[in-house]
C-alpha cells in the first residue's frame, strides 16, 4: 500500500515583498527558466501533494500516473528531473529505469530518483545497480526533496563545463574516439597516420587526465562528458 506524503510545512516569510517586486532569487524570476519535474506515481493524493509543493517552490511539474505512461511520457517531454515510485501498475519504477537505460541512451544524464515507502538495503541496492542517482523515503520531506533536486540538477549543470576543464588535446580526443569506437591500437595507428606507440602515449594522456584506469573508461567518461562522440 502507498502510503500518503507527509503533510507540508508552512512556509513563513520573515519580511514580504513590495507590491509588483521580483525577488531575484525567487522561484517567479522570469528571466530564470523553470526546471521541469517529471512526477511518476500511482497514489493520486500523493501526487499532487508533490506537485502543488514543487510548483510553490519555483518547479515546473508534470506527471504520470503509471510506469508506462511516466516512461513515455519522459520521451514526448524531456523533463530535466524524473521522481518515480517503486511499487506501481503496469510498469514499475525499476522497469522504468531499466528500460530507459537500454533503450534511451539520450536520457543518460537526467537525474532519476525514486520515491519509495521500501528502505531497506536490498530495495536501494537494486535501484543502484540500476543507475538511480537517489532515493527519497515516504512520507515525503519537502525540503529534503527540494535540496536532492537542487543538489542533482547541479550536477547535471556542471556536465556541460566539464569538457572545458579536461585538457585533453586534438590527438588525445582523436585516439580515444578511434578507440570507443573500438579499434585497436595498430587501426588506429593506420587511420590517423601515426604510430602505435604514439597512439598508446595519447590514449594513456587522456586516461590519466580523465582519472581513470583504463582506455574503456576513459572512452565512457569522455562520451558521457560530451568530449567526444562515437
Amino acid at each position: 500500500m502507498i502510503e500518503a506524503a507527509a503533510p507540508r510545512a508552512p512556509i513563513s516569510s520573515p519580511q514580504a515583498p513590495r507590491a509588483g517586486a521580483v525577488d531575484p532569487n525567487g522561484p517567479n524570476d522570469p528571466a530564470k527558466k523553470q526546471p521541469r519535474i517529471l512526477c511518476i506515481e500511482d497514489d493520486f493524493e500523493t501526487l499532487s501533494l508533490i506537485g502543488e509543493e514543487l510548483r510553490d517552490r519555483g518547479f515546473d511539474v508534470i506527471t504520470a500516473t503509471n510506469g508506462q505512461e511516466g516512461f513515455s511520457t519522459i520521451q514526448r517531454s524531456h523533463p530535466d528531473l524524473v521522481l518515480c515510485d517503486i511499487n506501481m501498475p503496469l510498469m514499475s519504477g525499476f522497469e522504468v529505469l531499466g528500460r530507459l537505460t537500454a533503450t534511451a541512451p539520450s536520457f543518460g544524464n537526467v537525474p532519476f530518483v525514486f520515491l519509495t515507502a521500501l528502505t531497506d538495503r536490498d530495495t536501494e541496492l537494486k535501484g543502484r545497480n540500476l543507475g538511480a542517482d537517489d532515493f527519497v523515503a515516504k512520507p515525503i520531506d519537502f525540503d529534503l526533496l527540494h535540496a536532492i533536486i537542487n543538489a542533482r540538477l547541479a550536477g547535471v549543470a556542471r556536465m556541460n563545463v566539464w569538457p572545458t576543464q579536461s585538457n585533453l588535446n586534438e590527438r588525445e580526443i582523436e585516439s580515444l574516439t578511434w578507440a570507443a569506437r573500438g579499434k585497436s591500437s595498430d587501426e588506429i595507428a593506420e587511420i590517423v597516420g601515426i604510430g602505435k606507440r604514439a597512439v598508446d602515449f595519447h590514449i594513456d594522456n587522456a586516461r590519466a587526465k580523465l582519472g581513470v584506469a583504463t582506455r574503456i573508461q576513459a572512452a565512457v567518461k569522455a562520451t558521457v562528458g560530451g568530449l567526444i562522440k562515437p
